[in-house]
């Protein structure tokens, strides 16, 4: 049975394993070895004031996250999702939009009518939102800068 659950900083062990073996692998291939590094890195996006975490099980198996937080914006309140993954042995089974549609039934039920997410245009996961029906905010850009 596939099931929503929020999750909490009690779940981030189980989040970090997850999410490791997810950005890891291409087309991602993040370096997440450093675990004091993943740790701080999703403990900043989980312990905020407005969180929302939500994890995808199939039966007892953890198969997805989603990692964000409620804000509030001139045009009402907002799910802001800083992470989202599947897993590998997951993916393009439907799982995703699976994901999305109890994401969005429980956003409903929560008064929340909005997602927003920023991905990379030349990644998969691109396409899968637009085919979910995200629309590209061109009037945004992400800057960055090295020193």
């Amino acid at each position: 049975m596939i099931r929503l659950v929020e999750l909490s900083m009690s779940d981030l062990e189980q989040i970090k394993d997850l999410f490791r073996s997810v950005f890891m692998s291409p087309p991602w291939n993040d370096d997440w070895s450093d675990d004091v590094q993943l740790t701080h890195y999703l403990s900043e996006l989980i312990d905020v004031s407005t969180p929302l975490v939500l994890g995808l099980y199939d039966d007892d198996r953890f198969i997805g996250v989603s990692i964000g937080r409620i804000k509030h914006w001139c045009r009402g309140t907002e799910y802001f999702i800083e992470e989202l993954c599947i897993s590998c042995e997951e993916q393009h089974k439907g799982y995703g939009m699976k994901f999305f549609e109890l994401i969005e039934d429980h956003l409903r039920n929560m008064g929340i009518h909005q997602i927003f997410l920023m991905t990379d245009r030349h990644m998969p996961a691109y396409d899968f939102y637009r085919k979910l029906g995200f629309s590209e905010v061109t009037e945004l850009v992400s800057l960055f800068k090295e020193f």
